[in-house]
């Protein structure tokens, strides 16, 4: 999907429309369709604990910097975690290992992205018990699994339940193809807790509720793994008067823009489309001094070597920090299911 598309759609779905009007009996075939195949799943329990990291709304809201957070706050309390996922558009269609140069259009640019950035066992398959079951064989000492996405994949037994809300709220409340939400916003109301990845609050649910809170700092020359401060990098461009471009293929780009913005970089920003594949150098004809690009977007560039040898481009990681009582709930209700899965198998 282009971005003019994307952003039309999601403009549409931020009001009840007209359109959206007329799409509300199609959405009422959708919610059937949904809730027959909830009721009518197969639930595999895994045998050992399982937090599911999802959302409700269709695209990015920040699960997988969420999955990445919770990866290593959980392993610094002593947990041994790994990570499931379908893979991006279910390409695996047997489970699949993500090794840190595997390729992207098999396992996904976001199943990379976390293998890269926590080192932490981590499996795609389009249904995710087999994914599980095959990361478990290989990784008997994962006490622990994190399933990126998946709110919606009931198959697959879940200990804890986390939606992440981004940006974009709930839209305008009404489910595909007449609003953008997978599940109706009462679905909020089952999971266990919901996580606010963005400043404003905009759910109204019974559900406990914790704050996600993200930024950046530094950046990586793509080139050369050399870390310089984003304050460091807008001192030099005030000084040089050096041209910046910034390219994000994710699906709220204008957020990494205005992140950049607030470290006093002056930058021309240049949206792509989410999961864009990079089979093109979109690099190839900027004229900037600086290019400024997201993790995300970094694990696909690998496969042009004319953009790994681009001393402009300029990696910049989002670090998000989980709530501290989130973490704590989190692990009281891994905890209790690890002593009942124990008590299971003797």
């Amino acid at each position: 999907m282009n971005v003019q598309l994307e952003t039309l759609l999601h403009k549409q779905w931020d009001k009840r429309g007209i359109i959206s009007w007329l799409l509300l009996p199609a959405s009422a075939v959708f919610m059937w369709a949904s809730s027959r195949r909830r009721k009518n799943a197969k639930v595999t329990n895994v045998g050992v604990p399982v937090v599911v990291v999802g959302n409700i709304y269709v695209g990015g809201t920040g699960k997988t910097p969420v999955t990445i957070s919770l990866v290593r706050a959980l392993r610094e309390r002593g947990w041994n975690p790994g990570v499931i996922s379908r893979g991006y558009k279910g390409a695996a269609d047997a489970p699949v290992e993500v090794e840190e140069n595997s390729n992207p259009d098999i396992v996904g640019d976001e199943p990379l992205l976390i293998k890269k950035s926590t080192g932490a066992p981590t499996f795609v398959c389009k249904k995710r018990v087999d994914a599980a079951k095959s990361l478990l064989a290989e990784y008997p000492l994962v006490n622990v699994l994190i399933s990126d996405d998946g709110l919606q994949h009931y198959e697959l037994g879940r200990d804890v339940e986390l939606a992440v809300i981004g940006a974009r709220g709930l839209g305008n409340g009404w489910v595909l193809p007449a609003g953008p939400l997978r599940e109706r916003p009462a679905r909020l109301d089952e999971v266990d807790a919901i996580v606010l990845n963005a400043t404003e609050d905009v759910v109204t649910s019974s559900t406990p509720r914790y704050a996600a809170t993200s930024g950046f700092s530094d950046a990586i020359n793509y080139a050369s793994g050399e870390k310089i401060t984003l304050d460091t990098l807008a001192r030099m461009q005030a000084k040089k008067q050096l041209k910046a471009d910034a390219m994000a293929g994710i699906a709220v780009p204008d957020r990494f823009f205005s992140m950049l913005r607030a470290h006093d970089l002056e930058i021309n920003p240049i949206p792509l489309p989410d999961h864009y594949s990079f089979t093109k150098n979109p690099f190839a004809e900027s004229k900037a001094d600086l290019i400024f690009i997201t993790e995300k977007d970094a694990v696909k560039c690998r496969k042009h070597p004319e953009i790994k040898n681009d001393e402009r481009i300029y990696v910049v990681p989002l670090e998000t920090q989980l709530d501290k009582f989130l973490v704590d709930f989190i692990e009281k209700k891994i905890t209790a299911a690890s002593e009942r899965y124990k008590t299971n198998n003797h």
